[in-house]
């Protein structure tokens, strides 16, 4: 046994959490990260999860695995493989294993190495380490019977005692990073604000598994990472992508002056939006939980022919079922944002996994001529922001909005500095004006922008029809004439072309001649990859997207610069497609994975390197 433990500082460290579904990991993961971000340091979290309402105990499939990546200055991934892994049974070992670096150290529960565990994780040795050849350093804790002697006389039954055993891992955890466990005991407690006894019981085992590291010298060091980047002063938190972007969704109706509207059905990994907004009734926000997608986007357009701020949200699949309501919105003119937190599919495919494949089907997946304005949110935190500018362009130039994000950033979180609105641009739909009354036509539209006028019903003096059908641009009366018909597809095509969106930017080398190009949530891993080329004397340059349809004007312009370009993305191609079909005769490589899984950094890293020297 090691008698003394050795400080060591640290820039940055990854630890994963992983366990059986019902362990508790992601809450273990969620409270680590929290108390990170309490002294300053930036934070991004992976919760990788199966898909499995609940697994049987102990097995491959069933394995519930959350990764936090901790930094003194900025990080932008939840790191390629984690500096610390906690594997809380054999089925966890085997399968989180390859996510841990050669020299990391594992932690482990030695009381759950039954012959019967073992089974289960399909070891075929009495000695799951020497099989799977770890030579890492591995902090082997009796966490089960020792949670049991710590609650011996709490009055709980053996089942409850030992579900608080990710709590002595996470107390464990703490010690080794000389985190202050106050932070988290007052998580506890406000998770468990309504089950006192529980949150006694927790706290307890958190304070029994830092103490066991503290007394018994469980790793030979133990570890401190110092801030040291200087943040802007104001209030942080950690956030999600989900709760970011229904944050978002509460600002642009409180600057819009208009109550916010969600109908939507429930659909991982989009769900916890509806969750969230349906909290914040005091600030006129509506949920509906309707009966299917379907309805769930159609009462979203009654909200909005009816003056809300109308949302729905959904992922991959549902924007399938939502996409012949979405003709009407588009016909009609109407503001709506969709939200689709993007997943695993076809299908129900890999329903708690992301991926980037709705892209062509959020430009194009509808009947007709329907074009519609399509944002990707980029992190975590960007998800307010993409949120709030989905509203305004929604809501000023009278169309469907599609906000794409994904089950990374959605699930993911990342420090965030809260806002002040008056920071925020304004939100000024185009109401129709007092000199309309009397003479008001649904297709009356302003001559710059070629956005029609908005009359609420029930506006005296400013009826009007407007549907599915066709109408007619000057009368608003129903139209079958071809000619009219030509003019109206021109002019729902041109008021999206006309959105003012920012300029595309570029970071990197300003005479780099290679280009890395990325949209939506791969950002962070594009972002760092771009960096470590640089560092290793490359010359690189790097462009993300966030703004889709209609593209930042200046796009042809920055992309011609590049004598190679390589889009990298999470699909088969799909926005490299796009590009080539926006950009006639542009040139680019592809760097495409569909994994479920973030991008490797050094995997894209040697592959962008590749590109770039032949």
């Amino acid at each position: 046994m090691i008698n003394q433990t050795v400080v060591k500082e640290l820039e940055q460290v990854a630890v994963r959490f992983s366990g059986d579904s019902g362990d508790g990991m992601q809450l273990a993961g969620n409270i680590f990260s929290n108390v990170s971000a309490t002294v300053g340091n930036d934070i991004c979290t992976f919760p990788d999860y199966p898909a499995d309402i609940r697994a049987p105990q102990g097995s491959l499939t069933g394995v519930s695995g959350f990764q936090v990546h901790i930094g003194a200055g900025k990080v932008y991934t939840p790191g390629d493989k984690c500096d610390v892994l906690v594997a809380m049974n054999p089925a966890a070992l085997k399968t989180q294993i390859r996510f841990c670096k050669p020299q990391g150290i594992i932690i482990t529960d030695s009381d759950a190495y039954t012959q019967k565990d073992l089974d289960k994780a399909e070891f075929e040795t009495t000695n799951p380490f020497e099989e799977l050849n770890i030579k890492n350093d591995v902090i082997e804790a009796p966490i089960t019977s020792m949670c049991k002697e710590t609650l011996k006389d709490s009055g709980m039954d053996n089942k409850s005692i030992i579900r608080c055993k990710n709590m002595f891992a996470l107390g464990l955890v703490c010690w080794l990073f000389n985190r202050k466990i106050e932070v988290a005991e007052k998580m506890i407690h406000d998770k468990f604000a309504k089950k006192p006894a529980v949150a006694d019981a927790n706290i307890k085992v958190l304070n029994a598994g830092f103490n066991f590291g503290a007394n018994t010298h469980a790793s030979a060091s133990t570890f401190r990472i110092e801030t040291k980047v200087a943040k802007a002063k104001g209030l942080y938190t950690d956030i999600t992508g989900n709760k970011a972007t229904a944050y978002g969704l509460i600002a642009a109706s409180e600057k819009s002056g208009l109550e916010l509207y969600l109908g939507s059905y429930p659909i991982t990994p989009a769900t916890d939006i509806l969750h969230e907004l349906s909290k914040h009734k005091s600030l006129g926000v509506k949920t509906v939980q309707c009966e299917d997608e379907i309805s769930g986007c159609a009462s979203s357009i009654g909200a909005a022919f009816a003056g809300d701020l109308a949302v729905t949200s959904t992922s991959g699949p549902g924007l399938c079922l939502k996409s012949e309501a979405l003709n009407l919105a588009v016909i009609a003119e109407l503001p709506l944002v969709v939200v689709d937190v993007q997943r695993g599919g076809p299908s129900t495919g890999l329903p708690t996994k992301a991926e980037q494949s709705d892209l062509l089907q959020a430009l194009f997946g509808r009947s007709g001529e329907s074009p519609m304005p399509v944002i990707a949110a980029t992190s975590p935190t960007n998800c307010f922001d993409a949120a709030y500018m989905a509203c305004k362009i929604a809501l000023e130039h009278m169309t469907p909005v599609i906000l794409l994000t994904d089950a990374f950033i959605a699930n993911g979180s990342a420090a965030w500095k809260l806002p002040d609105l008056k920071d925020y641009p304004a939100i000024n739909p185009p109401y129709a004006t007092s000199e309309m009354k009397g003479n008001y036509t649904p297709f009356y539209r302003n001559s710059d922008s070629y956005v029609r006028y908005w009359a609420i019903p029930g506006m005296e003096g400013y009826t009007h029809r407007i549907g599915g059908l066709e109408k007619d641009s000057k009368t608003g009366a129903i139209s079958t004439d071809p000619l009219n018909h030509n003019e109206m597809v021109a002019n729902r095509a041109i008021k999206v072309a006309k959105i003012e969106v920012p300029d595309l930017v570029v970071d990197g080398d300003e005479d780099a001649d290679f280009l890395v190009v990325g949209w939506g949530g791969t950002y962070g891993h594009l972002y760092s990859a771009v960096s470590q080329m640089r560092e290793e004397g490359k010359k690189v340059a790097f462009a993300q997207f966030e703004f889709i349809n209609p593209l930042p004007k200046n796009t042809a312009e920055v992309l011609k610069r590049y004598k190679k370009i390589v889009v990298a993305e999470q699909n088969l191609g799909q926005f490299a497609s796009y590009l080539r079909m926006k950009i006639p005769g542009l040139m680019v490589s592809q760097f495409n994975e569909v994994k479920g899984q973030p991008f490797i950094i050094r995997e894209l890293v040697d592959a962008f390197t590749k590109l770039m020297e032949g």
